[in-house]
């Protein structure tokens, strides 16, 4: 198969001859054609590459390309395509470097995150968003503003010619998706003035600040339609953030959060007449009785671009282990139809991730899609939880390790007290010992009623072939 560099050097010429500059997935998809990307998708999904083309071309999947990103391995993030999950990395102007990042994308992407944002705030940010791409298989997104920031002496000082530029440079870099605050009006700012919170996100404070500051508009709505011609020249997706999203549960679901996202609705509209693709960011923190309601709004609203949620969180009083809490909230609002998640880490609100805080986030948010994809009946989500279950039956050690999310977890936390070489052996844990394994008392009582191993085993064979079948 030709390299996506080449794929992506014919359509350049394609668009040239034919004097396009968009060489967007959503705008190939509505000419009625299935790219090599589509086709990848395709594969890894385990669908038809019609429905992948129909699904970006309605606007209901997105496949985050940049074309400048030649080390991708293209992916689709939709509701027709399993749940994915985006690990956040990146510097702070306090802590980290570029190998640190690094090691903590390599981390992410070990551990199975399906894209990651780079949201360094500090240090060299064009080198260190150059070194995550140019290594990174998996796309890379950005909130540009935080570099827009770096290049002012205060905030106040930002203007619409500076983002404009800023993004055009991360663009060209090959940023495959860029946070874009646009649905924070002047307007809406009143609204939060009740909230326990306020702004909880970075950008959407930033904008508010200057936007009292200077008693004008948010120029990134102002100007709008020129970001989504730079973004057409490269494919990049916009995710239009939720600036206005809450931070604590008593803020959610309020007047200010649905002001926002009926706007996003509007700029998806508005970015979809220029065939960019759009995904919605939403909350944040939300009471488990609130999350589906969350993601009807957004269907509803922004005309069912894929949902793109933090968490969210179901409480506040957990800091420390917010990627437990956040974790049964995403589960639940994958299950509803959010398209990907975006992980918490232990450290939210506490402090920069380092590599453990990334591999426990990714973990806990790897279960939190599965669990999402088990209880939308994707077709085959089920097939590897039905074979491990069989591995633990079986008493099949390390068939078990192997199917498991962390197999060198799961490794270490049985041999914690049943070390190797006698657990290879052994029909039971250090739970129930020798004489109170429940599954080893079924074993044998159903063979005092005729059930051989030989029978077990040819079951789990089938089980075994299906995994194998889906990867």
């Amino acid at each position: 198969m030709a390299s996506r560099e080449t794929w992506v050097k014919e359509r350049e010429a394609e668009a040239a001859a034919r004097g396009d500059e968009n060489v967007s997935q959503m705008h190939y998809a509505r000419r009625s054609t299935i790219t090599e990307e589509m086709e990848c998708v395709a594969r890894r999904e385990k669908v038809a590459p019609e429905l992948v083309r129909e699904e970006v071309a309605r606007g209901r999947a997105i496949i985050p390309a940049n074309i400048r990103h030649v080390s991708l391995e293209p992916m689709g993030i939709g509701v027709a395509f399993r749940c994915k999950i985006n690990a956040n990395i990146g510097n702070s102007a306090t802590s980290s470097n570029i190998e640190e990042e690094l090691g903590k994308l390599h981390v992410a992407v070990h551990y199975g995150a399906d894209t990651a944002m780079d949201l360094s705030t500090g240090g060299d940010i064009p080198a260190i968003r150059q070194a995550i791409i140019d290594r990174s298989p998996v796309p890379i997104g950005t909130v540009p503003i935080y570099e827009a920031v770096t290049r002012v002496r205060r905030i106040e000082e930002l203007s619409a010619d500076l983002m404009l530029e800023v993004i055009e440079e991360q663009a060209a870099q090959g940023v495959d998706y860029m946070t874009i605050h646009a649905g924070v009006l002047r307007e809406f700012l009143p609204l939060v003035r009740g909230r326990i919170t306020g702004i909880v996100s970075r950008g959407g404070a930033l904008l508010a600040q200057w936007m009292n500051y200077h008693h004008k508009e948010n120029f990134l709505y102002d100007r709008f339609t020129d970001i989504a011609k730079i973004f057409r020249k490269y494919d990049v997706s916009f995710s239009l953030g939720d600036g206005l999203r809450p931070g604590s549960l008593a803020d959610a679901s309020d007047q200010a959060q649905f002001a926002e996202l009926r706007v996003l609705g509007e700029l998806a509209q508005k970015a979809w007449e220029y065939d960019v693709q759009v995904m919605i960011e939403g909350p944040g923190h939300i009471p488990m009785d609130q999350i589906e309601l969350q993601v009807q709004k957004e269907r509803e609203m922004c005309h069912e671009a894929p949902f793109y949620t933090l968490g969210p969180l179901v409480t506040d009083i957990a800091p420390g282990y917010d990627h437990i809490t956040s974790a049964i909230g995403a589960a639940m609002i994958g299950w509803h139809g959010a398209a990907m998640l975006c992980y918490v880490t232990p450290k939210e609100h506490l402090g920069l991730p380092n590599a453990e805080d990334v591999r426990q986030g990714i973990l806990a948010y790897k279960i939190a899609a599965h669990a999402a994809d088990v209880a939308r009946h994707r077709p085959g989500a089920r097939d590897r939880d039905d074979a491990l279950s069989y591995a633990r039956f079986l008493f099949d050690w390390e068939k078990q390790f192997e199917l498991s999310l962390d197999p060198a977890g799961a490794r270490a936390m049985h041999d914690e007290t049943l070390a190797d070489p006698y657990y290879k052996e052994a029909k039971f844990c250090s739970m129930c010992g020798p004489k109170f394994c429940s599954m080893n008392a079924t074993q044998l009582a159903e063979s005092y009623a005729g059930q051989t191993q030989e029978e077990r085993q040819q079951r789990f064979v089938q089980l075994l072939a299906k995994v194998e079948a889906a990867k």
